[in-house]
């Protein structure tokens, strides 16, 4: 938009008619100069408010042997901020600066000042003295522009720094088991084997659970299977019949004692058993057996390479392969943790029988701060938990105790993309915003990309910050934001879901964008119940035209 102001004009202009060559003409022809100021509304962007000026100057206003200095000024409440002057001459001046025809120009130039608090309400004019024949004249100042608009400073500044989640279990599987052994090419159950010691703990199991009432029985199986020697084919068939015995001998066994019907299976060929077996004996050439095991597929292939192996196959007929010979009874268990109640309880009363998870867990339902942190250093002096070490610098920052919350994360062990966020929280709380965007492209968290988004608002990449914001839960402050400051109004409106004060302020200033009305008084009600924001808008220019 262009204004004729006798600002710039004044700077710039000369007198109309040639014959009258004096400065004193220049203020007075001042307004035949068109100037325009983009934008006309200032705003504060990464802290600096940056304008385009530019006038247009008709044949015949500057005059050949002219000098004029124009001064920017931003005038506001707390005084005058004085931007570098522009200096200009005419055709005929000998010196350096930036020559304006007597035939005509447009000449632009750019201001710039830092922001200081009180800018909120100011004004741009233009200052301007003209030089001629020795003598100089002040040029008629001008208003050109107002301002400033600072709503990217409603950006929350704190950052995002998530706990450590828990990996407490409130419903534990469990399971509980005996076995019968077999000799070998025999499906017959021994007497003695249903008197092993494997059974009677099976059963003595069975009891507990019914005795238990955290205990949950949820099924019971019988599996059956073969040693991998013999042949595939027979060792399958062997495994069937094994079943079979061991589901009549299962009646037996649990004779007395609290079970379901059992889910009866058939492996076959115990390759998995085999394979733990071997790993966890003492045979000399195990790594080779499992070798063998990872490099052949096929069952026949894997048995002839290992009978090959003369020596070790005669230790593993004594040691291994008899143990596979065999059907094992499973029962299947719930065990119903700690619930949430009774870790509150326990917390206070007997926190000592928690262990890390439980005090992970437990520390989530806490809300008084200092009680949370003691429940942090319980898991870190007992158990030497990284994760509540580093939940204790998030407790810090969320109290605002930011150098105790720097102390707590330096001490942290893991040097992972969490930590890296939580650094760049600290550097961006500290107003280091370099260091707080190298800490987040390095974390690559999340929480990280929330993070950047507000680094970027704050140097002004409101495009880039509204697609970083875009996926972020939670609070949905910055996010508003950074789509009305990218001129997304309507994704800015969805985004708005809070409805707390400062959000509400936010929908304010949506509605004011799109020049409604009623809605800019509904929310600017609500806003203001924060004394802060509404001393805020009694001066904010995005509302200066529904005062």
């Amino acid at each position: 938009m262009k204004k004729a102001l006798n600002v710039f004009a004044a700077a710039l202009v000369m007198v109309a008619a040639v014959a009258c060559s004096s400065a004193e003409k220049m203020a007075k022809m001042a307004e035949n100069v068109a100037v325009e100021c983009n934008p006309q509304v200032l705003e504060v962007v990464a802290g600096k408010i940056n304008a385009d000026v530019t006038a247009t100057v008709p044949a015949g206003y500057f005059l050949p042997k002219a000098k004029v200095t124009i001064t920017p000024v931003i005038v506001y409440a707390g005084g005058e901020a004085v931007g570098p002057a522009y200096k200009y001459q005419g055709d005929k001046v000998k010196d350096n600066e930036k020559v304006v025809s007597s035939k005509g120009a447009t000449v632009s130039e750019k201001v710039s000042f830092d922001y200081v608090p009180g800018m909120e309400q100011c004004y741009l004019e233009l200052r301007g003295v003209a030089t001629m024949k020795g003598k100089s004249v002040n040029l008629p100042t001008r208003k050109i522009a107002d301002g400033a608009n600072t709503t990217y400073m409603l950006v929350n500044k704190c950052g995002t720094v998530s706990y450590k989640a828990d990996n407490y279990q409130e419903i534990i599987p469990m399971t509980s088991e005996g076995q019968i052994l077999y000799t070998i090419n025999s499906s017959d159950v021994r007497g003695k084997e249903l008197k092993s010691q494997s059974i009677k703990d099976f059963q003595a199991a069975l009891d507990e659970i019914k005795a238990n009432e955290r205990k949950t029985l949820t099924g019971t199986e019988v599996v059956a299977y073969a040693s991998p020697d013999g042949g595939e084919s027979l060792n399958s068939k062997l495994s069937d019949k094994r079943a079979g015995s061991a589901e009549k001998a299962w009646k037996k066994v649990v004779k007395g004692h609290e079970a379901s019907t059992p889910d009866v299976k058939s492996v076959g060929q115990d390759w998995e058993g085999f394979q733990e077996l071997v790993s966890n004996s003492d045979i000399q050439d195990k790594e080779l057996i499992l070798r063998v095991l990872s490099m052949c597929s096929d069952p026949a292939v894997r048995e002839s390479e290992i009978k090959n192996m003369s020596n070790v196959y005669t230790e593993l007929k004594g040691e291994v392969l008899p143990e596979l010979r065999r059907a094992r009874f499973i029962a299947n268990v719930q065990y119903q943790n700690y619930t949430m109640d009774e870790l509150m309880t326990l917390v206070d009363q007997n926190i000592d029988v928690l262990d890390e998870e439980a005090l992970l867990r437990v520390a989530t339902l806490v809300k008084d701060p200092e009680k949370k942190l003691s429940i942090y250093n319980k898991a870190v002096t007992k158990f030497g938990s990284d994760r509540a070490q580093f939940n204790t610098g998030v407790t810090y920052l969320n109290m605002g105790q930011d150098a105790k919350a720097e102390a707590a994360f330096n001490k942290v062990a893991t040097k992972d993309g969490d930590l890296a966020n939580a650094q760049g929280v600290i550097a961006l709380r500290k107003g280091d915003l370099a260091a707080a965007a190298r800490a987040f492209a390095s974390a690559g968290t999340e929480d990280a990309i929330a993070n950047m988004g507000v680094v970027d608002i704050l140097n002004g990449n409101y495009a880039k910050a509204a697609q970083e914001l875009a996926n972020t839960k939670g609070c949905c402050h910055n996010k508003t934001l950074a789509y009305i400051l990218a001129g997304q109004l309507d994704k800015a409106a969805a985004a708005a879901k809070c409805q707390d004060a400062p959000v509400n302020y936010l929908r304010a200033v949506i509605a004011a964008r799109k020049g409604n009305a009623s809605d800019v008084k509904k929310y600017l009600e609500l806003a203001g119940k924060d004394a802060a924001l509404a001393a805020r808008a009694a001066k904010d220019i995005e509302f200066a035209a529904f005062k």
